[in-house]
């Protein structure tokens, strides 16, 4: 393509090659479908799928069977336009849309593509052979998963509209939440989004539950108005949230969501329990009348964040507790699983300066 901007012939990575082998590697430097734009990768933000790949070799039922490129929230700089003439320019900032919605459009409705059968995701060993993700240097994506990025938003903030577009989505799925309580179980990175997400919709009270300190003082300056240890049980039952998002993703958190919930409320289950049956507090969720309502990743939201990252009306900053440049990526790993003392830990794939 005459006039593209000269790559590299390889690009610093981060691999998962099996369980407890993470490299920070260079791999080969493709070059682009016609419909794709090469971004420079400026900030990565590490998820818990990234983290489940390296210490276990497998997210769930999804199962390394070859090495694959981790990362899925990520921002950067358009470098190379589509070769088609589609997309954004070179020299554009972007946010990235991980998803690519699967056929069978007949068996899902059809403005949830993300339930699609055969959705892919950057990042994912869901299927075979895997999806590789961004945490690469330089990376080649389809346009119609790029973002433009006003000037408002920097890069460093933009790494985070990924995850807020997975806690935006949570909360549409409680429905109206202005004036209602809301309680937040789990105050995790996409815990601590819901939060900023809940007070933007105007909810009239926010309650976040964690069992470290460091989450809930990241809730609090993201919009609780109160926080509670998850062991206190008697102080969450009295809660009497009208809308639960639980997002600490395990079977206790399911239970005290249950419990926290008023007569008729809503719990919204986004945070993504264990393969297999689970306990469930089901008895008490019936004779309350309980809605439980489950969230599975983002459609369209992540253009609603970007307005309200814009406008600055959705204050997110609190949510990052650390950034590691990349020739520090095992340690950026390392605290990125410690959840008691780091909330969203950023990858820097900027090179450093000479």
């Amino acid at each position: 393509m005459r006039g593209a901007a000269e790559l590299p012939a390889t690009a610093a990575a981060v691999v998962a090659h099996a369980a407890g082998d993470l490299r920070m590697e260079d791999i080969p430097v493709s070059e682009p479908a016609p419909d794709e734009a090469v971004v420079e990768v400026a900030f990565g933000g590490i998820c818990g799928s990234d983290l489940h790949y390296w210490l276990h070799g497998a997210a769930g039922e999804s199962v390394l069977k070859t090495p694959l490129v981790l990362g899925h929230e990520i921002s950067g700089t358009v470098v190379r336009a589509a070769a088609d003439g589609s997309g954004p320019a070179a020299g554009t900032a972007v946010a990235v849309h991980p998803a690519t919605p699967g056929p069978g459009a007949a068996r899902y409705p059809a403005d949830r593509p993300n339930l699609s059968p055969g959705c892919t995701y950057l990042g994912s060993a869901a299927r075979f052979p895997h999806t590789d993700g961004a945490f690469s240097r330089y990376v080649n994506l389809p346009v119609r998963m790029l973002r433009a990025l006003p000037e408002s938003i920097g890069l460093r903030t933009a790494a985070l509209i990924e995850p807020a577009s997975v806690a935006w989505h949570a909360v549409s799925r409680a429905g109206d939440v202005a004036g209602k309580t809301a309680l937040v179980i789990g105050s995790g990175p996409i815990g601590a989004l819901a939060v900023a997400v809940l007070k933007r919709a105007g909810a009239g009270r926010i309650v976040a539950v964690d069992m470290h300190a460091k989450p809930l003082e990241i809730a609090a300056a993201v919009g609780a108005d109160a926080v509670l240890k998850g062991d206190d049980a008697g102080a969450i039952a009295a809660v009497e949230a009208d809308v639960v998002i639980e997002s600490s993703g395990s079977h206790h958190g399911l239970a005290s969501a249950i419990q926290g919930a008023t007569r008729g409320g809503r719990v919204v289950m986004v945070g993504l329990l264990p393969t297999g049956p689970q306990p469930v507090l089901i008895s008490l969720a019936i004779t309350r009348e309980l809605e439980l309502v489950g969230s599975f990743r983002f459609n369209d939201e992540i253009d609603q964040v970007i307005g309200a990252l814009a406008d600055g009306s959705l204050a997110v900053d609190p949510v990052v507790t650390h950034t590691f440049t990349l020739d520090r990526g095992m340690e950026a790993f390392e605290v990125a699983r410690n959840s008691s003392a780091s909330g969203k830990v950023l990858l820097d794939f900027r090179p450093s300066p000479a």
